[in-house]
């Protein structure tokens, strides 16, 4: 009988590491690019408000930016249902693709469309059809790659690779943020920006999703989808996602309060420094910048971590200090008009917050089997987050509009307690994880 090798053995399982981690880097990149796209709209709007709607106050030019954000966000359920569907019938590998050429065109349309006074309406129809594309596109996105990249990884460090969802996520939003430092302080004046400067993260956006495709298509599919597609189990389906309603609710409850925290200290920060704090854009955009390099590099930290003690227990920590804290944090942040106070008050809120924001996408992944795992992880998420995350900006600059800025602080504080309500009784996907070792 023949026997293998232990250095063929040995090399053919570094070439299999070689291949997953080429893999994870391929998912990863084309990952960051998706979300430069979808985050460019937010770390810009403060200049091109002014060109998609009519003359007003800065506040209201904003809280119309912020309501076509938020349609974005309706699309999102949409490109999760479709891209999911997709994804358990035909590939993880494809539906990722498939979302890129999305997010690529969303971007076109923003670059190249005229501003209100050229062509009147049509300029925000525009950007609402831009927006409802790119959510189409993250939609799809979040899901198939949570789902890639948690099946990709070996079991004992899933939380770890699955974390880079988070990484590339934010790099996403930083990049946005540094190009955005990088036109202010170097390359233009703020009259260019408002007037043209805006336009370029854009088609900068779109050259990138372009070569996101190229990579993409080199990805390795999943051997859990493999094994899922030769099975005769109903793929992708919404009967069969609903056949697993514990699990759907789950996802829905534990996104709910880590949804609205992390847009509330990502992408609303940077306007909530300038509107409310008082600092210049530049500087809230530097503030914006440094604190979300920093939440970067926590992720990978607190997936490592998941991976020893489990993943309850970090789900619980945020749940708890995030209700808790939430209240004092931005009320001191609102008080102060020192940049490094701020900084540091939102470092330690995006500190609290990586206790969801790097394992959420690996929780969700271990709650579905592999037939309708993207769908699982994608639907109900981008549904909760259409209802809380996308709408978590327009309540905050609403209520600022209102006159009671204050009671945004307590809603965030609410659904994040509502969410520890789901982690304290849920089991630990760790143990109980359905994608198989």
């Amino acid at each position: 009988m023949e026997t293998v090798r232990p250095s063929s053995a040995r090399a053919e399982q570094d070439k299999s590491a070689l291949h997953r981690l080429r893999s994870i880097f391929s998912g990863s990149v084309g990952n960051l690019i998706e979300w430069y796209d979808w985050y460019v709209y937010s770390a810009f709007a403060i200049y091109f408000a002014k060109s998609f709607f009519p003359k007003g106050d800065e506040t209201a030019q904003l809280l119309n930016a912020a309501a076509v954000f938020a349609v974005g966000f309706l699309a999102r359920p949409i490109g999760g249902w479709l891209m999911g569907k997709h994804a358990d019938r035909h590939g993880r590998k494809s539906a990722l693709v498939f979302s890129v050429v999305l997010m690529c065109l969303g971007s076109l349309i923003i670059a190249l469309t005229p501003g209100y006074a050229t062509i009147g309406i049509a300029s925000p129809v525009m950007l609402v059809l831009a927006r409802l594309l790119q959510g189409l596109s993250v939609g799809g996105e979040y899901g198939t790659s949570a789902t890639y990249l948690s099946e990709i990884a070996t079991a004992k460090d899933r939380g770890f690779y699955s974390s880079f969802q988070y990484v590339t996520l934010i790099m996403g939003q930083l990049l946005a943020l540094g190009l955005l430092i990088l036109l202010q302080r170097v390359v233009l004046t703020s009259a260019q920006l408002e007037d043209w400067g805006w336009r370029v993260p854009f088609f900068i956006g779109a050259l990138c999703a372009i070569a996101a495709m190229g990579l993409r298509g080199k990805m390795d599919e999943t051997r859990e989808f493999k094994k899922a597609k030769t099975g005769a189990q109903d793929r992708g389906t919404l009967r069969a996602l609903f056949s697993h309603p514990k699990a759907v609710l789950a996802v829905i409850g534990l996104t709910m309060g880590g949804t609205v925290a992390f847009y509330t200290y990502t992408t609303y920060m940077q306007k909530f420094l300038v509107n409310t704090v008082g600092l210049g854009k530049d500087q809230a955009t530097l503030v914006s910048a440094a604190s979300l390099a920093i939440f970067a590099m926590l992720q990978p930290l607190v997936g490592a971590i998941s991976d020893r003690v489990g993943r309850r227990p970090v789900l619980m920590a945020f749940g708890v200090l995030g209700t808790l804290s939430t209240v004092p944090l931005l009320t001191a942040m609102s008080q102060t008009h020192d940049a490094w106070t701020a900084f540091f008050l939102n470092v330690a809120a995006l500190v609290i917050v990586s206790g969801y924001t790097s394992i959420n996408a690996v929780v969700k992944a271990e709650l579905f089997p592999a037939e309708i795992r993207a769908l699982g992880v994608g639907f109900p998420y981008a549904v909760a987050v259409s209802v809380f995350g996308g709408t978590a900006e327009y309540i905050a600059l609403w209520l600022k509009q209102a006159g009671h800025e204050a009671w945004f602080y307590w809603y965030v504080a609410g659904c994040i307690f509502c969410s520890l309500l789901v982690y304290a009784t849920m089991k630990d996907t760790r143990q109980h994880s359905r994608i198989a070792d």
